[in-house]
């Protein structure tokens, strides 16, 4: 990859791109209006507007998707080495594949596909992936999972494992994305990707504990790489979920974790919690270099951030469309 000093450019352009970023007072006054379609009008004095005609009020999913696949684009244009670009996107390739492989499953049980879950934000066009599965020529799918798919289909076949699948398929995922890092020779890019394995074994961690799921089990859903030791993780798997904000404040992910609530007993509520407080510290591992002009960690931190702003413009919007309380959508929104 490109040394850090190639980035100049790419950084000042990215900081002309955040006049895109919808500011905290527009999406205070979606928050504060009255219904759906208020909201909506709040959101078309953003770039939003563009997408909005094709969108409808419904479709949610295709407005801030054409507004992140306008930002991939437009980024591609720009950045010394379009790797890191695809360091962002690659989840969204394993995202697709495991839309297809449901989908196989479905349609092998008399049921229909899903292909409207598909996104284009890979970087592998669907269409080409959906071809390689179903015509079981493993060799055209990237990133490794050509050994990883035909062993979920066998998998799903002895067993009907979905959880196992989602597993192999993350662990796949996370040694890609490991390995990419490395290569960048970027320490940010590189706590970046930990940080990312931290939030989603934590993740699992509290969706093993709703089904009390043991030990053994637990330990095959943690994958290697992040901040935190698995065997800290293992550690406070069996205690309530109080302790676990004690036992990680010494942590990197302890600031942020820290800030949730302890007296909430109410698993599923923590566990939404926990899902905003695990993207926040996500958001800030990487925004600490946005006042470096020649950090290629900004390429990084400004489509995560652009990423987190259409999370929380759709959490408005359905909710809105669901008469949800305000309140409690100010609650799940994602700091930017």
């Amino acid at each position: 990859m490109a040394q850090s000093e190639r980035y100049g450019y790419a950084v000042s352009r990215l900081r002309a791109m955040e006049s895109r970023f919808v500011e905290a007072p527009i999406l205070q006054r979606m928050l504060e209006s009255e219904d759906l379609s208020g909201a909506l009008k709040v959101l078309g004095e953003t770039s939003y507007a563009q997408w909005m005609a094709d969108g409808g009020d419904g479709r949610f999913d295709q407005i801030v998707e054409a507004e992140l696949r306008f930002v991939l684009q437009e980024t591609h244009r720009f950045v010394p080495d379009v790797e890191l670009v695809d360091l962002y996107r690659i989840p969204y390739d394993f995202h697709n594949v495991k839309v297809i492989l449901k989908s196989a499953f479905r349609k092998a049980s008399g049921g229909s596909r899903r292909w409207e879950l598909l996104t284009p934000l890979g970087t592998v066009d669907s269409g080409d992936l959906i071809t390689a599965i179903e015509s079981e020529d493993y060799r055209m799918l990237p990133f490794g999972l050509g050994g990883v798919v035909p062993d979920c289909l066998a998998l799903w076949e002895q067993s009907g494992d979905l959880l196992e699948i989602e597993r192999r398929i993350d662990g796949q995922l996370f040694k890609t994305l490991r390995s990419l890092a490395a290569k960048s020779s970027h320490a940010g890019i590189v706590s970046w990707i930990a940080a990312r394995i931290d939030a989603e074994n934590v993740r699992n961690l509290g969706r093993l504990k709703r089904f009390n799921s043991d030990i053994a089990r637990v330990t095959s859903f943690l994958h290697k790489g992040g901040h935190i030791a698995i065997d800290q993780l293992l550690s406070i798997y069996s205690e309530p979920f109080e302790f676990w904000i004690r036992a990680l404040t010494f942590t990197d992910l302890g600031p942020t974790l820290g800030m949730l609530s302890s007296k909430d007993s109410d698993l599923e509520a923590i566990l939404v919690d926990m899902e905003r407080a695990l993207d926040d510290y996500i958001t800030s591992v990487i925004h600490r270099y946005r006042y470096d002009p020649f950090a290629p960690e900004n390429i990084l931190r400004y489509l995560w951030m652009k990423e987190m702003e259409t999370k929380n413009v759709r959490i408005v919007l359905v909710g809105k469309s669901n008469g949800a309380d305000r309140n409690l959508l100010r609650g799940l929104l994602r700091h930017v």
